[in-house]
């Protein structure tokens, strides 16, 4: 009978986006705040599980840094990183992105990562 070793935790990468109405510092901090939230309950993530988060806005958005809705939710231990994203013809408005770094027991292929509001269309291909 092999031996059966319990699951490796593993650094992970989880991706997720959403967009805004309007910007405004409130829509920043909610929306960004329930984007997090969902990430981390879809893939069973808590706070000490968590490495780093990058953010990117749109140039359309100004009013607050996406990393201050983390703080909102607890994670102010959590390095945290806003970034520009590009601007692409045609792309998304008002939109923020996150990439999380975790540690996790899930297979790469087993993650699911989050796309909210008008950024649902952006990545169809990988699991929710």
């Amino acid at each position: 009978m092999p031996t059966i070793f319990p699951a490796m935790e593993r650094l992970r990468a989880l991706r997720g986006a959403t967009t805004l109405e309007a910007d405004t510092r409130d829509q920043v901090i909610d929306r960004t705040g329930t984007l997090l939230k969902e990430m981390m309950e879809r893939n069973a993530v808590d706070h000490e599980d968590i490495v780093s988060i990058i953010f990117t806005a749109t140039d359309d958005i100004h009013s607050e840094f996406p990393a201050a809705a983390a703080r909102s939710i607890g994670l102010s231990t959590v390095p945290l990183l806003c970034a520009r994203e590009l601007s692409v013809e045609e792309g998304v408005t008002l939109c923020i992105r996150v990439l999380m770094h975790c540690y996790s027991n899930t297979p790469r292929d087993g993650l699911r990562h989050v796309y909210l509001e008008r950024a649902k269309p952006l990545r169809t291909d990988l699991p929710q």
